[in-house]
């Protein structure tokens, strides 16, 4: 019991300065992680707007293309834009010690994000999914942005040519609305639904078994369940004539 109360003393802090790190409560990303379409949309988006600083050291091209449901000509055709191999991992060009040189910090591999980001009471794909939908025009940063999940980022809204740019309205140091600036290429569903697919395929990146996972969790509380029924008619017959 000691040891119990010990390590959640332990990871109480953290969990609370992951959890405070947002100023405005997360709204649930409602992702299927079993939706191959969400998951090829969020793949073509991830690699065509994230994938210009942000690594996916774990993965490989080919493992992705066969989770998701493509072929490798298809993988060669919409997502390999550089002359990577199928067995290649989801590298970038750039080096980090050049990105920290340019932005004051190597953009991180974002293969682990969905689940690192995740605490007791804040689901990691939550915090994604609200993160790319909270960008805010603010001129005092050098990135022209700043974000109501992570503030102080150092990312640039990369999505802004879908989304467009929005201001943060606050009231006695309160968020309040978003107010849009600029208009985007996607209005507000369709862009929730591009953050929704990123979010998803990111979820997949983080765990990329967790649909079998998941299958297999099912098949064995149902196996569990017929054995029981089993079992329970077994003692009857059994017992039947015990009084």
């Amino acid at each position: 019991m000691k040891r119990v109360i010990f390590g959640l003393l332990l990871v109480a802090p953290l969990t609370a300065f992951a959890a405070s790190e947002s100023v405005i409560p997360l709204e649930p990303a409602n992702i299927d992680i079993n939706d191959q379409r969400a998951l090829q949309r969020g793949a073509g988006l991830f690699v065509n707007s994230c994938m210009g600083c942000h690594s996916v050291k774990y993965m490989r091209w080919n493992r992705v293309a066969t989770d998701i449901g493509i072929t490798e000509d298809q993988l060669r055709e919409f997502l390999q834009t550089t002359g990577d191999a199928p067995v290649d991992q989801l590298r970038i060009a750039m080096r980090a010690e050049d990105a920290e040189r340019w932005f004051g910090i190597a953009p991180p591999d974002l293969s682990l994000t969905a689940r690192a980001r995740g605490t007791f009471d804040v689901s990691g794909t939550d915090w994604v999914y609200n993160f790319l939908l909270s960008f805010y025009v603010d001129d005092t940063k050098t990135t022209g942005v700043n974000n109501l999940v992570f503030p102080e980022t150092a990312m640039p809204h990369v999505l802004s040519d879908l989304q467009g740019l929005q201001r943060a309205v606050f009231e006695d140091g309160q968020f309040v609305r978003f107010e849009q600036v600029r208009e985007g290429s996607m209005d507000a569903d369709e862009y929730r639904r591009a953050a929704r697919d990123i979010t998803t395929f990111m979820s997949y990146l983080a765990e990329p078994v967790q649909a079998e996972r998941r299958a297999l969790g099912t098949m064995v509380i149902l196996l569990l369940l017929v054995f029981l029924v089993l079992a329970y008619l077994t003692k009857r017959e059994y017992w039947k004539d015990v009084h």
